[in-house]
């Protein structure tokens, strides 16, 4: 599953929950323009047939099928620029090995 910094999950709820949207909207992830490489966070009523949905944190994601499976594991944070801009960012947590 992925897993939701405490910033990501603020900002995800802020972009979901714009008073224009309706109520039970989600955030979908899924490849921007057909490139599996870049992905775009949108504001969506609802999961496409196809879609993983995951609830956690407060949030509602639609992730496209090849898409969960690529980010199933991994970290997603959000940052702010110096302009307010919200970024996303996808990272592999990091594994400590303890010597004994």
């Amino acid at each position: 599953m992925l897993i939701l910094t405490g910033a990501a999950a603020t900002a995800l709820r802020d972009l979901s929950s714009r008073s224009e949207l309706p109520d039970g909207t989600g955030v979908r992830i899924a490849p921007r323009d057909g490139d599996a490489s870049l992905l775009a966070l949108t504001p969506a009523a609802g999961p496409d047939s196809t879609d993983e949905v995951v609830e956690t944190e407060g949030v509602r994601l639609f992730l496209e099928s090849s898409t969960a499976a690529v980010l199933r594991g991994k970290v997603l944070d959000a940052r702010m620029d110096e302009r307010g801009s919200v970024g996303f960012i996808i990272n592999t947590p990091s594994c400590e090995k303890h010597a004994e």
